[in-house]
């Protein structure tokens, strides 16, 4: 527990036996249930995630179904197991368990729903990432900036935080199931009226192999935001007769 929260840690995987054990042996002690999502793997992750010594549910899709997929039926068991305050780390090692209860914080304050990370924030950013995920990072997060009128510098970062108003808030059934998903999660949250902060996190990137492929970066994630300013735009269009009266 952390400041008298139950609290738990998603961590989807795809493939990530080479990483996950250090993965989870990182997860700050104070986190009462890490919920491991086994997306098909075809290596050995699961094999892997249950050999930690360390108490930890686990899920196994039987069909890879995408990153976002994973993250949603992990969410949904935290939300089963009574957690309060729900975390999605990285099984590739690329969110630092130390900027966990930064990001935790403006939850437990009551400042914010749902708190994302930002490693565009973090000192030395350029450096610490490799080009082109920095240069990326920068065009998706104007682009969502643009589509969703919110004013995050970050929105492609996977090391987020919510509470259970978020988790109840969402439909958890209609978000994205794949790449794009910290993206389309946003748009429903903005329009829900939900509150959603951002704290500075430590950007890591060692010899984990990213799988976000070219039809990622020209089709999905474009068509997300797309999709996402699209339902901006309908929404405004409900409210205005309101406006008018």
């Amino acid at each position: 527990m952390l400041a008298g929260r139950r609290i738990a840690v998603v961590m989807p995987a795809y493939n990530e036996a080479k990483l996950i054990r250090a993965a989870l042996e990182d997860v700050p002690r104070f986190v009462d249930h890490i919920i491991v999502v086994d997306d098909a793997s075809e290596d050995a992750t699961t094999q892997v995630a249950r050999a930690v010594e360390r108490p930890i549910e686990l899920i196994e899709h039987q069909t890879n179904q995408g990153v976002g997929s994973a993250i949603t039926s992990g969410c949904r068991h935290a939300f089963q197991l009574g957690a309060e305050l729900t975390a999605v780390m990285a099984a590739d090692g690329q969110m630092d368990p130390a900027d966990l209860s930064a990001l935790l914080a403006p939850l437990i304050a009551g400042e914010a729903d749902y708190v994302k990370g930002n490693r565009l924030g973090w000192p030395a950013a350029r450096k610490a990432m490799p080009w082109h995920r920095w240069l990326g990072n920068h065009v998706f997060s104007s682009l969502t900036r643009q589509a969703l009128g919110v004013d995050l510098e970050d929105s492609q970062c996977g090391y987020v935080a919510m509470n259970r108003r978020t988790k109840e808030a969402l439909d958890w059934d209609r978000v994205w199931k794949g790449y794009g998903y910290p993206n389309d999660v946003l748009s429903y949250l903005t329009l829900g009226g939900l509150r959603v902060g951002e704290v500075p996190v430590r950007p890591v990137y060692g010899s984990e192999q990213s799988g976000i492929r070219l039809r990622h970066v020209l089709f999905s994630i474009p068509f997300v935001i797309v999709r996402a300013w699209l339902r901006r735009f309908a929404r405004r269009r409900e409210l205005a007769p309101e406006r008018v009266l």
